[in-house]
């Protein structure tokens, strides 16, 4: 039975960072920072360009530069906590901040994977109903679709984060974990939890599972199409739009089975541990590489910038 009112006496949390590695800490906070840094930079760097570059103000890159302010949020949400826990013992974070920690890194998280679902059904209208694309998918229509990803993240997010607020914490007060992920937070409930973890996996289940699933039905359809296209340089071409989407798409919801689609939450594996890591930096890093590096809009974009700011230094002098 979940208790409605907080009793709490626990006035402070304290985190114990990645335990089994505590020799490799100070190794994890250095490559932690640095792919801290990248990832606001890479992530930074996508909302400029796609801000600033007309031609790059398309359905497309504005769900991705959406994607982008997202993942800063999402790790500096967790990041700069996990860093603390690298380089201290004993890491505390008072019940408030962990509270809200936990409650904001999961909505930025689920928003994410409405985000993601947003573009999978763009790619799907532009490859398969080109004809009605730019009358569907206009700038306003994109703006409310990313407004509504928030929206309904805070919806998904908000009862059982209440829920686990009103739990009752009288000690002890130790989180096994780098930041307060729901697992380790209900371990340390003076009550019951059975109830609370259930409506968890059910959340994730319905956000984890049926995003992918509409995910997976879009490209179903996209695929179909593409294959019916006679020019092999057509299907190229219409596949190239869709593959750095299916790569971040096949990393994220497959660290995320691994973390939070399991009926025991409590557990939380040297496995599981790992895969949050990566999930919180790597992940982060890696997306905006991943949707540039091969990108011929973006990197002609970017000449095109230079070359600008080579012709401009170049009439002051």
């Amino acid at each position: 039975m979940i208790e409605l009112m907080n009793t709490s006496t626990v006035a402070e949390f304290i985190l114990l960072g990645i335990p089994f590695l505590r020799e490799l800490h100070r190794v994890f906070f250095v490559l932690g920072l640095f792919m801290y840094i990248a990832s606001i930079l890479g992530n930074g760097f996508i909302l400029i360009i796609v801000a600033t570059e007309s031609r790059l103000q398309t359905p497309m890159y504005i769900f991705l530069s959406n994607l982008a302010f997202l993942e800063i949020c999402y790790t500096t949400t967790v990041v700069p906590k996990m860093l603390q826990t690298l380089v201290q013992t004993r890491t505390t974070i008072c019940f408030t901040c962990c509270m809200t920690q936990g409650f904001f890194h999961f909505i930025f998280g689920s928003a994410e994977l409405f985000i993601l679902t947003a573009m999978a059904f763009d790619r799907y209208l532009a490859i398969c109903k080109p004809l009605q694309y730019s009358l569907i998918m206009t700038k306003h229509v994109c703006i409310q679709m990313s407004l509504a990803t928030w929206y309904v993240a805070f919806i998904f997010m908000f009862v059982p984060s209440v829920f686990v607020w009103r739990l009752p914490f009288c000690g002890p007060n130790i989180v096994d974990h780098f930041y307060c992920d729901i697992g380790p937070i209900l371990t340390l409930a003076c009550t019951d939890t059975h109830l609370l973890e259930s409506l968890g996996l059910l959340t994730s289940v319905l956000i984890v599972i049926m995003t992918l699933i509409l995910i997976i039905v879009s490209y179903i359809f996209i695929i179909s199409t593409v294959l019916h296209i006679p020019s092999a340089v057509g299907q190229k071409k219409a596949f190239s739009t869709c593959t750095s989407h299916l790569i971040v798409v096949s990393i994220l919801y497959g660290a995320l089975m691994v973390m939070y689609v399991r009926p025991n939450v409590h557990s939380s594996s040297h496995l599981v541990r790992l895969v949050a890591i990566l999930n919180t930096i790597l992940t982060p890093m890696l997306n905006p590489f991943i949707y540039t590096i091969r990108n011929k809009e973006v990197k002609d974009t970017v000449k095109s910038a230079i070359q600008k700011k080579k012709t401009f230094f170049k009439c002051l002098h």
